[in-house]
């Protein structure tokens, strides 16, 4: 059975030469009206995957992870090894992101792709895990830049001002507001917001500047080639080392989150069918390959890391630059650093209102018909962005846990691979004879791929389930399975109780005998 028909929509795809009404004629046969301005060029979604992964800013974010777990062994490693894999699950999700172009995304492709009879409850499944990690990582990421500016404070006044959990978590509620703002503008803005010299010039340009400034003026200070490669330091309390070494795999694993975002946003963008899974590709070799530069230059830099572990700045990469490049050139790194993860949040806030529409689109979330209105004035989904906003707000209470990073990271990561990995495994079994190939296609590929992908993340959800340390308390917990275990009971019940009888997955809104015609008149 076709995801859909090779019929005249077809032929109206092949033969036209105004990208945008193709796309419209893909959605039509995919099931959607078209209900967004396609404003999104090719070049432009590349930066918004990209700087929903901004390289700096999730390698400064996540530092402390690879320094617990192996130290400089952790740092090179510990990056390098997921990001193989995380590239395999990126290639599965651009062959369905190029079949079926829709901002439904993930949920929509486990439907199709689902054995009869099972369709509605993959969706269910796939949808929910993805609505809860596309808002727990805006927290996390929201949460991480309120880090990085009580650490530019720390710095700037030499630790006269330190501030604690209560201020940050109200600097987190104003950076929340401020891209609930932005992200209510109009997809023009939005575009152009996330284009060079918005994501790329910062981001890039700025991680470009840490890897030099690292190599360069740590002088004679840097450590061996030895041991920047092969030092390992294991400050995890767990007493097996290659349990401590695997727990570093949470850096990459959260950092190279989000780049589902370009299936997302695909209903806003010119030639979706190619350009969202170029940038999903794009995105994460080029995040993958600049981090582990970075990371490997911060590894050269660090001289000791028990030393850079005891800092009493939120967050160690400021303190290791503030030692190699002195407080001005760190309050000059870091300010950039601070624009490029603020653009990253912003980035996500944008995905993460996508999938919050797409799915109440469909009528599966409390209040759907209001969640899925479209603002008639910017024509975006104002209403699902402060639904997002809201709900990261109550998930920030985390942060006066002392392992409040490790928690929101985890439930963010859990919350999305599932998602990922979801209709990856269907693609490889129950799917295999469904998908009609859209410009990008693994191929006689897609299987193996597919199964390391799947493979992996089962794996991974298992490892961020466990908490940093084996002693633990209260506060110290690692409260990332307890979000998730939350959001299933609730999800289970609600399916057990209500949404089985009515629920049947992606919702057509559009006629399918008069699709082509009705996207023609737009």
């Amino acid at each position: 059975m076709n995801l859909y028909s090779e019929k005249a929509g077809s032929d109206t795809l092949a033969s036209s030469y105004d990208p945008t009404n193709a796309d419209n004629v893909r959605l039509a046969e995919l099931g959607y009206r078209s209900e967004f301005k396609r404003e999104f060029s090719l070049i432009e979604t590349v930066a918004f995957a990209f700087s929903i992964m901004a390289v700096i800013g999730g390698v400064s974010s996540t530092l402390s992870f690879p320094l617990v777990s192996g130290g400089h062994v952790g740092m090179v490693f510990g990056w390098l090894i997921p990001c193989l894999f995380i590239m395999c699950i990126a290639a599965s999700m651009a062959e369905l992101a190029s079949s079926m172009p829709t901002s439904a995304g993930l949920y929509y492709f486990s439907a199709k792709l689902a054995p009869e009879g099972y369709a509605a409850l993959a969706s269910w499944i796939t949808g929910w895990a993805n609505v809860t990690g596309q808002i727990t990582l805006v927290c996390s990421i929201d949460y991480t830049v309120a880090q990085m500016i009580t650490t530019g404070i720390a710095v700037g006044t030499d630790s006269a001002v330190v501030l604690g959990a209560g201020p940050t978590y109200g600097i987190l509620l104003a950076i929340l507001f401020v891209h609930g703002v932005i992200c209510s503008a109009a997809t023009k803005i939005l575009a152009r917001l996330n284009l060079f010299y918005g994501a790329i010039t910062r981001a890039f340009g700025a991680t470009i500047a840490a890897i030099v400034a690292l190599l360069v003026c740590s002088g004679d200070k840097k450590v061996s080639t030895k041991d920047a490669f092969t030092m390992f330091e294991n400050n995890t309390g767990w007493a097996n080392n290659g349990w401590a070494f695997l727990l570093a795999f949470t850096a990459p694993m959260w950092a190279l989150t989000g780049y589902d975002s370009a299936a997302h946003i695909s209903e806003e963008v010119a030639g979706a069918a190619r350009a969202a899974p170029i940038a999903i590709l794009v995105s994460c070799a080029a995040v993958g390959s600049l981090g582990w530069l970075l990371l490997i230059a911060a590894s050269f830099a660090t001289v000791s890391v028990p030393a850079l572990l005891e800092t009493e700045l939120a967050l160690p990469m400021g303190q290791l630059l503030l030692d190699v490049v002195g407080k001005r050139g760190m309050m000059a790194i870091w300010s950039f650093t601070i624009i490029a993860q603020f653009l990253c949040g912003a980035a996500q806030g944008v995905d993460a209102s996508r999938v919050v529409f797409a799915f109440a689109r469909d009528n599966a979330l409390p209040g759907s018909r209001w969640w899925k209105r479209v603002n008639r004035y910017t024509q975006t989904p104002v209403n699902a962005v402060w639904l997002v906003i809201g709900l990261a707000a109550i998930c920030g209470l985390l942060g006066f846990s002392a392992t409040a990073f490790n928690s929101l990271a985890g439930a963010s990561v859990i919350g999305l691979y599932t998602s990922y990995a979801t209709p990856i495994f269907l693609r490889i079994t129950s799917g295999r004879r469904k998908l009609v190939a859209g410009p990008f296609s693994l191929g006689r590929w897609s299987t193996p791929i597919g199964s390391i992908a799947v493979a992996w993340v089962a794996f991974i959800v298992v490892l961020l389930s466990f908490p940093p340390d084996q002693q633990i308390n209260a506060k110290e917990m690692n409260y990332a399975a307890a979000i998730i275990l939350v959001v299933f009971v609730f999800a289970s019940v609600s399916w057990l109780l209500s949404a089985r009888k009515w629920f049947v997955g992606p919702l057509p809104n559009i006629d399918s005998d008069s699709s082509t015609a009705s996207v023609e008149e737009k």
